[in-house]
């Protein structure tokens, strides 16, 4: 009797594990359609060129310029997401979901800061500040030649050379014309005669206005 129970026993155990392992490879080999969008940190907007694939099936596929993906899997599949600048991802298929399943799966940034790094082509602080002040531009000669052209002394005598414009010899004539009209009916008057004539030119004898400029 005792024996017989404990092969009962036994048989029913050998069933459900039997049972057990038969749902599992099924739920295993359930197909289930994955697709989703796969969003940057700022949960707006989509990040293309991001792979999703099945390392133990070598299967996989790459989101598109707006994000989404899709691709058939199993259930229990593992899953890696992974993209360049951000921080991979991998996640376990659930086999209770239904034939079809669609996930929101947001990226994080992945930023290395590499240390300061200073590079110089010359050893010393002095050999830098000297390369640096004997650099000669590529317009020195023409920085050089504007130099001279805008001197004080030259462009002041530029001016003084200058000749009459159109404007200057019509006031001329006017004032000339006016004068002969004044003085029609008297005589001209001798500026030998005047003394505040003699007194100017005396000044400016005084403060050499005659004498000869280099």
């Amino acid at each position: 009797m005792i024996v017989r129970n404990s092969f009962l026993i036994i048989f029913l155990f050998l069933n459900f594990m039997f049972f057990s392992v038969n749902l599992y490879s099924q739920g295993q080999n359930k197909i289930i359609q994955l697709s989703g969008v796969v969003v940057g940190k700022d949960s707006i907007s989509g990040v293309g060129g991001v792979h999703i694939y099945v390392p133990a099936a070598g299967r996989g596929t790459t989101s598109n310029p707006y994000g989404y993906f899709a691709m058939p899997v199993l259930g229990s599949d593992s899953i890696i997401v992974s993209a360049v600048g951000y921080q991979k991802q991998n996640f376990i298929m659930p086999t209770d979901k239904g034939e079809s399943v669609t996930l929101i799966i947001e990226l994080k940034p992945d930023t290395t800061i590499l240390p300061e790094l200073e590079i110089f082509p010359y050893p010393t602080e002095d050999l830098f500040k000297k390369a640096v002040l004997a650099i000669e531009l590529p317009n020195r000669k023409d920085l050089d030649n504007l130099d001279e052209s805008l001197n004080k002394d030259m462009l002041r005598k530029m001016y003084s050379n200058q000749p009459m414009s159109a404007n200057m010899n019509y006031k001329y004539f006017m004032d000339q014309q006016m004068l002969a009209t004044s003085q029609k009916y008297q005589l001209p008057s001798n500026p030998l005669l005047n003394p505040f004539a003699w007194v100017k030119f005396i000044k400016a004898i005084k403060r050499g206005d005659f004498k000869k400029k280099d």
